[in-house]
């Protein structure tokens, strides 16, 4: 089983203290955000967890106490850093501050185990076509050297975006082409591998690797392992990733990102923060009487669990 911490929330930059709690204790609980009442245990053993994923935008708080799990797991770490100010992304570091940090997770989890994502891509008045690829070609030249590969997509226009950022520009698909185009051409530059993130369009003519972030073969090589060949039908629509399993809750991160899937809004999302307990197996709050409590049904995908980990 894979299990993601930062997929639903920045779990890495706000619970850094419940997420070290959680596998000093050996299990966490995840409510299920379709029925509430369900709350799903997982067992964070290196026996059944093949490998952990972080998701963050400030890996910071957790860079003294990583190798805790590193030293235990399997892992592989998505950083995003865009090149957006305080005015969409409020609570993120800035880009110098974001590029540090991560060489510094770099130099202590190894490049291979760390994907750079340049995501989502959008357009405003402010954040131009042209300032993108200065952007990126500034970011690219300074954390090549630091990483597996670099992830981008486009943003998806869904109803809450057009609320949260009316600035919003609509991406043509003229536009994506252009964009993929250019960032193709400046990661050729730099000898950076880079790659979409669930989208169906083709870019491989300007060097760009198709869809799956988090496949078997990329998990493998960072960690030195193989998988059993099974197919996994991914974690969203035109996704090719191993599924996996998330312990963090939506409306619970405080970076208060306009762009934001996993947030109704910033108020809500403080709110719900204000609710956290460090000490309760969930990341929101605690159990409840009229919670279910389900035992996940925790199986390896490796082919040798008996592999020697890389330290």
């Amino acid at each position: 089983m894979i299990i993601n911490t930062g997929s639903r929330t920045d779990t890495v930059q706000y619970y850094t203290e419940w997420l070290l709690k959680r596998f000093e204790d050996g299990f966490v609980y995840s409510r299920n955000p379709m029925f509430p009442h369900i709350v799903n245990r997982y067992e964070l053993n290196p026996e059944v967890v093949d490998c952990i994923i972080f998701c963050s935008k400030n890996y910071e708080p957790i860079l003294p106490y990583i190798q805790l799990i590193t030293n235990k797991f399997n892992t592989y770490f998505h950083y995003t850093i865009t090149a957006y100010g305080k005015d969409i992304e409020p609570n993120v570091p800035a880009i110098d501050e974001s590029i540090e940090t991560l060489i510094k997770l770099s130099e202590i989890v190894g490049r291979q185990r760390i994907a750079w994502r340049y995501d989502p891509i959008l357009l405003t008045d402010k954040y131009t076509k042209n300032l993108h690829y200065k952007t990126f070609n500034y970011m690219a030249e300074k954390l090549a050297p630091h990483i597996d590969r670099c992830i981008f997509s486009f943003v998806e226009m869904y109803k809450k975006l057009t609320t949260n950022m009316p600035e919003i520009i609509l991406l043509a698909d003229k536009d994506k082409i252009e964009i993929a185009k250019n960032l193709g051409a400046i990661a050729k530059r730099h000898k950076m591998t880079i790659q979409t993130c669930a989208t169906r369009e083709d870019y491989k003519n300007f060097g760009i690797v198709n869809s799956g972030c988090l496949t078997a073969e990329i998990l493998g090589n960072a960690n030195n392992i193989k998988f059993k060949k099974l197919k996994h039908s991914g974690n969203r629509k035109g996704c090719n990733c191993m599924e996996s399993r998330n312990i963090g809750d939506y409306d619970t991160c405080p970076n208060g990102c306009k762009y934001c899937y996993a947030n109704q809004n910033p108020e809500i999302a403080l709110k719900n923060y204000q609710k956290h307990n460090p000490n309760s197996p969930l990341i929101l709050g605690g159990l409840l009487e009229t919670d279910e409590i389900q035992q996940s049904n925790q199986k390896s995908f490796l082919q040798h669990f008996e592999q020697k980990r890389l330290s």
